[in-house]
């Protein structure tokens, strides 16, 4: 029998099976981190989804006019959560429905600029409903012509 020569051992053919399992753990545990820092819907934090507009509405304690058609629905996610819905409906109607779904809101203002054609910011503490998820809700109104308003709603938390 020949000894073996001096220096080398059979670590040689050992290692490699012994570095196979530390491989494999690392790889578990990078997937189990990319894993728990990945959205439940496949989103990313902060990225516009698309969501029903009834959502998008009921967030802020509203609900879709009977003569407003409802578009434009999203919401996004972080730290706070923000949904918004795009409705167009008959100018005359607009702001009875502020008034029916915001009933102990201020009344809106007009002016232009920022705020078009007329504007409604509403809180906990001036006249949002105890329903509401959001924080605040704003209203702002655009009349595209004689007869039909862009109303852009929004409700978010904080």
């Amino acid at each position: 029998m020949q000894a073996a020569e001096r220096g080398h051992t059979r670590w040689g053919i050992v290692l490699p099976f012994l570095a196979l399992p530390v491989v494999v753990l690392g790889v578990l545990i990078a997937g189990l981190f990319l894993w728990a820092w990945s959205d439940d819907d496949g989103t990313r934090a902060g990225a516009a989804a698309t969501v029903p507009c009834a959502e998008a509405l009921a967030f802020g304690a509203a609900e879709r006019p009977a003569t407003a058609r409802a578009h434009d629905c999203t919401v996004q996610r972080g730290i706070d959560t923000s949904y918004a819905a795009v409705l167009r409906m008959p100018r005359e109607d607009v702001r009875g429905w502020l008034r029916t779904t915001y009933p102990d809101a201020p009344e809106p203002r007009t002016g232009g600029g920022v705020c078009g054609a007329l504007c409604l910011d509403v809180t906990h503490e001036d006249g949002l409903p105890g329903t509401a998820e959001a924080h605040v809700v704003q209203v702002r109104v655009e009349y595209e012509n004689a007869e039909t308003a862009l109303v852009r709603f929004s409700a978010f938390t904080m």
